[in-house]
């Protein structure tokens, strides 16, 4: 991908994979440029979204990001939390993370899925207001639904590898599956 159609994606959007009463909302902190190019969540090269999702079970196999519709045949679905896309999350303040729990409730009330899983820890943390909220469910609910915090999936967080993203994401599947 060209350097002029990444820059040229600044601010652009990429469309909510939703449904009404999903199992699981997944919420990015906003889109990277090449999702933004490509028109598809979690896209960027090194991302590693997929293959946790699979990994921790809930896709039969590494879905492309292409395939980001997919999702919702298991009742999986993908928003974030701001949905302009950025070269890096570094680049949103805590006031547009505000404001876009404010849009993530507004979401959650309309189609609502069952639990909303925010895919970073800072961005909850700004988000919500709770500088002291670790990883996995959370005490509070964002309307009717569960809240859970999972680690980010991009490739630029060092602090988990593959097989910590799988093994964070698995504990939200296996609490999925114990209340079917």
């Amino acid at each position: 991908m060209e350097r002029a159609q990444l820059l040229a994606a600044y601010g652009k959007t990429v469309p909510d994979v939703i449904a009404r009463d999903l199992r699981v909302l997944f919420c990015g902190i906003n889109p990277s440029l090449y999702s933004a190019v490509v028109g598809h969540h979690f896209a960027r090269p090194g991302n590693r979204f997929w293959k946790a999702l699979h990994l921790a079970g809930f896709t039969p196999r590494v879905l492309a990001p292409s395939e980001d519709r997919a999702l919702l045949q298991g009742g999986y679905g993908l928003t974030n939390l701001v949905a302009r896309a950025t070269a890096s999350a570094a680049e949103l303040d805590d006031e547009e993370l505000r404001h876009g729990r404010e849009q993530l409730a507004a979401k959650v009330r309309r189609y609502r899925p069952r639990t909303v899983a925010v895919l970073g820890i800072s961005a909850y943390r700004s988000a919500f207001g709770r500088p002291k909220a670790a990883f996995g469910p959370q005490a509070e609910r964002l309307d009717h639904a569960t809240l859970w915090v999972l680690p980010n999936p991009s490739g630029l967080n060092a602090h988990f590898q593959l097989a910590d993203l799988a093994g964070a994401y698995a504990q939200l599947h296996h609490m999925l599956t114990m209340n079917l």
